[in-house]
């Protein structure tokens, strides 16, 4: 942070003796008139005079005696608020948030929780729902993040985290604001009948798989189309623009300006909850632990 040469100055001035500045920094004499003499060389200053009294400063030595303090006590001071810095951060949970995977419920269960993490602060870390590359966020969980909450019935994305059950949310149907489903309240499926509904391809989620079973078996009026595995604002996008209906859920209800969503009448539903890492440190199995104590189970 500075020259430790200046620390040899400082008690040079402050003891008046060669000797005991060696003394108090554990050095010898000899390294201490050393050090001194390349100070004085690097600064093109002389800094020191012997007096009958001993060892005194120049009006030179005085001036940078002066700043070597300061500069000691300010560097001190600046690595006191890093340490406390870097602590900060030990103790700080970073939560994952996006459009489609908010922290709000993470917000939520925090406030229930927080008094058994009195020293912990949370930092929102946003980041994108890029189908194409959602897999390379959850596997930063316990690096970027130490938590994200979402919807979570992906074998793959529970193939690189852990993750606890918080709820269920309901599955709905979203419609562009022109569609002639819009004016409904709720619908019945039949209402879907001769419609395409866009939906996740097979294979990667239990609970849309059994859906697309169901419809497919008893209600084949209507025709599926695949979306990616993971939806992003593209597929709201291509719902809003073809017409076509998208299978979505509660919390994404104002993801989109141009759809408007609707409850149908079945009982399909998804579960959310918290992500984490699969070898997560000991304070976010803590609070993993405190959630459960809420009823949550794994």
């Amino acid at each position: 942070m500075y020259n430790p040469m200046l620390n040899t100055l400082v008690a040079v001035a402050d003891f008046g003796s060669f000797t005991k500045a060696a003394e108090h920094l554990y050095i010898s004499p000899t390294a201490v008139m050393k050090q001194m003499n390349v100070l004085e060389n690097h600064l093109n200053l002389k800094l020191t005079k012997r007096t009958p009294a001993g060892v005194s400063l120049t009006p030179a030595g005085k001036v940078i005696y002066q700043s070597a303090k300061y500069m000691i006590d300010y560097s001190q001071k600046s690595i006191d608020t890093a340490h406390a810095a870097a602590h900060t951060y030990d103790t700080t949970f970073c939560v994952g948030t996006s459009l489609l995977n908010p922290a709000k419920p993470f917000m939520d269960l925090w406030y229930r929780v927080n008094q058994s993490f009195p020293d912990y602060k949370l930092h929102l870390v946003p980041f994108e729902d890029n189908h194409e590359g959602i897999l390379s966020e959850i596997e930063k969980l316990g690096e970027k993040f130490d938590f994200l909450i979402g919807v979570c019935d992906s074998k793959a994305w529970l193939s690189l985290c852990q993750f606890l059950p918080l709820g269920r949310y309901k599955k709905m149907i979203a419609v562009s604001r022109e569609h002639h489903l819009v004016s409904k309240k709720c619908i019945d499926i039949e209402d879907l009948y001769g419609e395409t509904l866009m939906m996740v391809s097979r294979g990667d989620s239990g609970v849309n798989d059994f859906i697309r079973n169901d419809l497919e078996k008893n209600h084949p009026q209507i025709h599926i189309e695949d979306t990616p595995q993971f939806y992003d604002l593209s597929v709201f996008n291509r719902c809003a623009e073809t017409g076509n209906v998208l299978l979505t859920i509660e919390c994404w209800q104002d993801v989109h300006p141009g759809l408007i969503s609707i409850p149908v009448n079945w009982d399909y539903s998804i579960p959310y909850g918290l992500l984490y890492s699969l070898d997560a440190p000991e304070d976010v199995l803590r609070f993993v632990k405190a959630a459960e104590k809420l009823g949550c189970k794994k």
